[in-house]
Order: C-alpha cells, then sequence, then structure tokens
C-alpha cells in the first residue's frame, strides 16, 4: 500500500524536480497531486520519466484531507498561509522554506545527520526542509564532527542562480546573450549584473552587516548538527546554473589528517569524496547536475590553526539542497513512521 502524496508548487524549479526524484526512486506512491498557484490551475506537467502526466491543481481551493504528505516548495510567504491549513487536515508537511526551521517544535532534517529527530514532527506535523547550502555542508561535516569535534567553521559559498528560482536562471542567459551582441545587460532579478560576475549578496541584510542567507547557515548549523559549533559564513552568487559550491574551513577539538578525513568521508553516506590532487581530479558544480551526491574534493590540512582542514563541497543545489532531501525525509517519514503496509 502505497502514500498520497501533493507536490505544492510543482511548477517551478524545486517542484518539477520534487516530481521527477519520486519517481527516480520509485516512491510507494498510491496517488500523486500536482499543485500551485492559479496561474497554472489546469496545466500539464510531466511526472518525471515516467510518462505519465498530471493536471495541475489551484493550491487555493485545495483540499488536503485524506492525504497523507504534501512537499511544498513555494516560498515563506505560501507557506504562512497554506502549510497550517495541511497540517491541521492531518497531511504531514515537509516544507522547504525557511519560514518554520527555527521553529523549536518544528524538526529541521538531514536524514544522513540527524534523522532521529523526525520524531517531533507530531507537534506541529510540519518537518522543515533547511536551506540549500546547509543541507550539503552539514552531510560532508557530520562524520568528521563525530570523528574528531568541531569547534569552528569559516565557509565562502559560491551560489548558483537556479537557487533564486527561474527568473535567476533566465537572467543570467539573457545576460551573457546580451552582453555578447552588445545590448543592455541591465539587472532585473538581481542587485547587480550576474553574467561574468559574482555577488557577495543573497538574500536581505541584516543589522550586524551579514544577510539573512549567511544568518541561516549559522543557525540551521547548529540546530542540525550541534550547537556548540561556531559558524561564520559568507554568501555569494555566481553564474553558474546550477549547483552550489562551498569552501569550508573546519577547525576540530581533536587532532585529525586529511588522510583521516578522506578515509571517513569515502565511507560516508550521501558523499562522494573525489580528491585526486591532479589536473581535473576533482568536482565542479557542471559535474554535480542531476546527482544525489553531496560531493567532497580538495581536503588538505591547514597549518594556520590547531587541528584544521580545508574542503571544498559541491552538489546540486535543486536536488540535495532542495528536492531529494525533501524526499528523503518523505521516506524516512514513512519508514519509521506512517508505516502504510
Amino acid at each position: 500500500m502505497g502514500y498520497r502524496v501533493v507536490v505544492v508548487g510543482a511548477t517551478g524549479n524545486v517542484g518539477r524536480e520534487m516530481l521527477q526524484i519520486l519517481s527516480e526512486r520509485q516512491f510507494p506512491l498510491d496517488e500523486v497531486a500536482a499543485v500551485a498557484s492559479s496561474r497554472s490551475q489546469g496545466d500539464i506537467i510531466d511526472f518525471g520519466d515516467t510518462g505519465e502526466t498530471l493536471k495541475v491543481s489551484n493550491l487555493e481551493h485545495f483540499d488536503f484531507s485524506g492525504w497523507d504528505m504534501a512537499l511544498f516548495a513555494i516560498g515563506s510567504e505560501g507557506s504562512k498561509l497554506h502549510v497550517p491549513r495541511a497540517a491541521s487536515a492531518g497531511c504531514t508537511v515537509i516544507d522547504n522554506s525557511s519560514l518554520y526551521r527555527m521553529d523549536p517544535d518544528v524538526p529541521l532534517i538531514v536524514p544522513e545527520v540527524n534523522a532521529e529527530a523526525i520524531a517531533g514532527y507530531r507537534a506541529k506535523n510540519i518537518i522543515a526542509n533547511p536551506n540549500c547550502s546547509t543541507a550539503q555542508m552539514v552531510v560532508a561535516l557530520k562524520p568528521l564532527h563525530d570523528a574528531a569535534g568541531i569547534k569552528r567553521v569559516v565557509v565562502s559559498t559560491y551560489q548558483s542562480v537556479s537557487g533564486a528560482g527561474k527568473g535567476g536562471m533566465d537572467e543570467l542567459f539573457n545576460q551573457s546573450r546580451n552582453i555578447f551582441v552588445g545590448d543592455s545587460a541591465e539587472p532585473q532579478h538581481f542587485t547587480k549584473q550576474i553574467a561574468f560576475n559574482v555577488i557577495p549578496h543573497i538574500d536581505s541584510f541584516l543589522d550586524d552587516g551579514s544577510t539573512k542567507e549567511e544568518w541561516k547557515m549559522v543557525v540551521e548549523t547548529k540546530k542540525i548538527l550541534d550547537p556548540k559549533i561556531k559558524v561564520t559564513a559568507t554568501c555569494v552568487r555566481v553564474p553558474v546554473f546550477v549547483g552550489h559550491s562551498e569552501s569550508v574551513n573546519v577547525e576540530f577539538e581533536r587532532e585529525i589528517s586529511a588522510q583521516e578525513a578522506q578515509d571517513i568521508l569515502r565511507e560516508s553516506p550521501g558523499v562522494m569524496l573525489v580528491d585526486k590532487r591532479e589536473d581535473g581530479g576533482y568536482v565542479t558544480p557542471v559535474e554535480c547536475v542531476g546527482d544525489y551526491a553531496t560531493f567532497v574534493s580538495r581536503v588538505r590540512e591547514d597549518p594556520t590553526v590547531e587541528n584544521g582542514l580545508n574542503l571544498w563541497v559541491v552538489s546540486d543545489n535543486l536536488r540535495k539542497g532542495a528536492a531529494l532531501n525533501a524526499v528523503q525525509i518523505a521516506e524516512l517519514l514513512g519508514r519509521k513512521h506512517l508505516q502504510k503496509e
């Protein structure tokens, strides 16, 4: 017996990826519903590569009663309106927005890292999916933390434009084309030109000079991995369509060599170590697209601090950073708690 699953925001980048991954992983479904805003009502979209199509329903009028799970990918404003409605109808919500991530009654889950925390979902019938940059980083850090205890993390991100939705991808494409033919490349979606440029600004600025994206990485890492870990982040948008990269400097409580770290990462769930120390012996965003793994390369010791390591971490932000993690949460929820036979 399978589950009745709703994908909310099914016509967006992440929603489409959720449908694709549900089909790829042969999630045990009795029924799947594609739901989006009234603009998309009646549209026909593909259910992954199954050959099946789904007719999009209007979120405003959708009745969540009788559905087992809803995977939300519509942003905080939409989640604020509709997540409580779904949860109170008995449908367990896995929300991709930032709205509930720091709610103490809502578990924030990366299955490879803190699967046991999912039991807390019963308080509100809601589970939060972390920020894309946080998700891939904690997958890489968890096994190293278990081995040597992380004290401090300094991370700089190189985040693709797909993290800003279809509008971000369109802007990179259009600006690149316009620059080649000598047309205007005025920014519409981003604060500055993104083509052939990098922008050290994601989300809004906070009073201390950091951005909300940087704050998310700090507080979410503490909630998922360990509240004692100190984290500082600089988040940068780069002219890449899909795939987030991170330069991560880690200071440990106990001694750990680069070789030990490589051996641990090689055996860790969700991690693919590609670290050959030769031309091309590392992973870039282009190679990670469409993959489930969080790739780790450039593992090396940092001699400027005691027990320090540097890592290069790359993952498909639409997959592990969003849709894949949501589906893995749904799998965990089904396996551990809903358990339909």
